[in-house]
């Protein structure tokens, strides 16, 4: 089922991988931490990114958790589940992903995220 009517604006750039739209969204001030149904921006991004691969056979794309992150995503932010990103990220053996994330981890831990 189609919920893409009901979704917030960024979760909806989100499911559609609509890059540009969700950069002018946070750039406008929506929140990169934002959490809607049953997912955190992140951990769509991730699934969206993951499933879209699994679904088309094509190369696993990282521009919209990159997007995210630049941002300020918190790449530890747990969505209501409780799936932490790189849980998300690992069970689509998202490589660049893992590594984006992991990196961002390490930058806030060191006192330089937001």
């Amino acid at each position: 089922m189609d919920d893409s009517f009901s979704w917030t604006p960024a979760h909806h750039a989100v499911e559609h991988e609509d890059a540009e739209a969700l950069a002018r969204l946070l750039a406008e001030g929506s929140d990169p931490d934002e959490v809607f149904g049953q997912a955190t921006l992140l951990t769509h991004a991730l699934d969206v990114e993951g499933d879209g691969a699994l679904q088309t056979r094509k190369p696993l794309t990282v521009h919209i958790t990159a997007i995210l992150l630049a941002f300020g995503a918190d790449p530890e932010l747990r969505d209501p589940y409780g799936d932490s990103p790189m849980e998300v990220a690992k069970q689509y053996e998202h490589e660049p992903a893992m590594r984006l994330l992991q990196q961002h981890i390490v930058r806030r831990r060191a006192g330089g995220g937001r």
